[in-house]
């Protein structure tokens, strides 16, 4: 296992090098109300990840491209419709892209963990939170947010994913691998995707925020 993993600031994590995400171990998830009141969740199947982790940690790198065509919920014509001119328009843009611009890391009860989430949680903010405990001389977390910008449609804005690190290793077959989940929200309206029904008893068919929930593991190329 030599040179498969450092430590860094108390946590182990990935050698420096190339990775893959790997198409076996990862979910590119969302989602999203339904008449208000109920979560629909969904998926897409064909997505890729390179991560560029560096010697500092702090100036590794993510672009990930996910493939429109093969959004999954579980229902073929809702599906349809969401890859139709409606919302993702899958025949004129074909794929979703995202590039990393920044790691921030998040120690334990940092007030900057307070902030991130109403950053990412731009449509629902609070008027004000509970005050956090004062920080504790802890090692890191493994908490991170990623900064980044999203494409979607030809549109482009910045999504700050909060990132969890999962741990780094060898695997049985002798591949360097390192885990990770991540999730955000993110406004559809800001991606022009538009298309709603106004309910008889108020409010719409479908809701304005989708949340975004990532899971997978990367491969050491190389």
């Amino acid at each position: 296992m030599t040179g498969s993993t450092r430590v860094w600031d108390g946590m182990t994590i990935p050698a420096a090098g190339s990775y893959q995400l790997d198409a076996g171990h990862k979910r590119i998830g969302f989602l999203a109300r339904h008449m208000m009141v109920s979560p629909v969740r969904g998926e897409f199947r064909d997505a890729s990840a390179h991560i560029l982790v560096k010697d500092d940690p702090f100036e590794s790198s993510v672009t990930a491209t996910i493939q429109a065509g093969s959004l999954d919920t579980a229902n073929a014509d809702r599906d349809a419709h969401l890859r139709s001119a409606d919302f993702l328009d899958t025949q004129r843009f074909p794929t979703l892209e995202y590039r990393s611009t920044g790691i921030t890391s998040l120690e334990r009860n940092d007030p900057i963990f307070y902030w991130a989430k109403l950053k990412s949680h731009r449509l629902g903010r609070r008027a004000a939170l509970d005050a956090p405990a004062a920080p504790a001389a802890n090692p890191a977390t493994g908490r991170f947010v990623l900064s980044g910008e999203l494409t979607v449609k030809g549109i482009t804005r910045p999504v700050d994913l909060q990132v969890e690190f999962g741990g780094a290793r060898r695997d049985p077959y002798g591949q360097d691998i390192f885990g990770f989940s991540a999730t955000a929200e993110i406004d559809r309206e800001e991606y022009d995707l538009l298309w709603n029904v106004a309910l008889e008893a108020g409010g719409v068919l479908v809701g304005r925020t989708v949340r975004i929930e990532i899971a997978g593991e990367a491969i050491r190329q190389g």
